[in-house]
């Protein structure tokens, strides 16, 4: 079957590029963090609700972020900002990071790293790479984006991580900078995520949008992005189906 290339209806463009959002939507965060401060915890002798600590840790991550998007900080990388969380959570659980070493908890900060993809991503991604140009779209640096990928098998065609843009999603600058970066109009780039809030800010920066339903994202008792909320260009079940509805073909 020929291809037909995808003309967004909301930016009446080409699409050339499809990025992704990364947490959530192309690797199971909750899943791969707990599962590492599981381990962590059997290690050090402590007696952890790893899946607790896992959501503790990651509602750290948008305050952290608001921080440098407000110029109240400068510019840092989010693995630092997720070190300076993990601290936080430790000594909430009565652990000081100090007693355990810096080595140990660098490599307890390194679990974002190795997040495990969902089971359709690697060939959803697959099959989108042989039409689209395919990249991540995150607030992750670039070593965090690029370590998770040689771990997980993402096959993007580039990485440009936050460190690179100098901004934090959902800053208008964090959507333009990419695109431009690859040299495209904002109306040929489609962001693929699972977060409504995410996909909103994208459109209202020029792009186009994918909603892809995580709904267990957030584990069992998930109530927000559940469904799109939003008039994205397309809605789908999963990337394999992102991908059929693109015109790529499955192998």
């Amino acid at each position: 079957m020929a291809f037909i290339p995808y003309d967004s209806p909301s930016t009446r463009r080409r699409i050339r590029a499809v990025l992704f959002d990364t947490f959530g939507t192309v690797v199971d965060w909750r899943t791969g963090v707990a599962r590492e401060v599981a381990a962590f915890a059997r290690a050090q002798g402590l007696n952890f609700d790893a899946e607790q600590f896992a959501d503790e840790w990651r509602g750290l991550y948008q305050p952290a972020l608001q921080t440098v998007r407000s110029g109240a900080r400068p510019f840092l990388s989010l693995d630092d900002l997720h070190y300076e969380n993990l601290c936080r959570v430790l000594n909430n659980h009565g652990v000081a990071p100090a007693s355990l070493g810096t080595k140990v908890v660098e490599e307890l900060n390194r679990s974002w790293h190795r997040l495990p993809a969902w089971p359709d991503s690697v060939s959803g991604l697959t099959a989108l790479r042989s039409r689209y140009i395919i990249g991540p779209l995150s607030n992750g640096n670039t070593s965090l984006l690029l370590n998770m990928a040689k771990s997980t098998g993402l096959p993007w065609d580039i990485i440009l991580g936050s460190d690179i843009t100098r901004a934090y999603k959902p800053a208008p600058e964090s959507y333009q900078r990419t695109a431009a970066l690859l040299g495209m109009d904002p109306g040929e780039v489609m962001l693929a995520a699972a977060h409504n809030e995410d996909l909103e800010a994208a459109q209202q920066s020029g792009l186009a949008t994918a909603f892809i339903t995580r709904s267990d994202e957030h584990g069992p008792n998930q109530t927000s992005d559940r469904i799109p909320t939003g008039a994205w260009d397309i809605t789908s079940r999963s990337i394999i189906d992102l991908a059929e509805q693109l015109g790529a073909e499955m192998h």
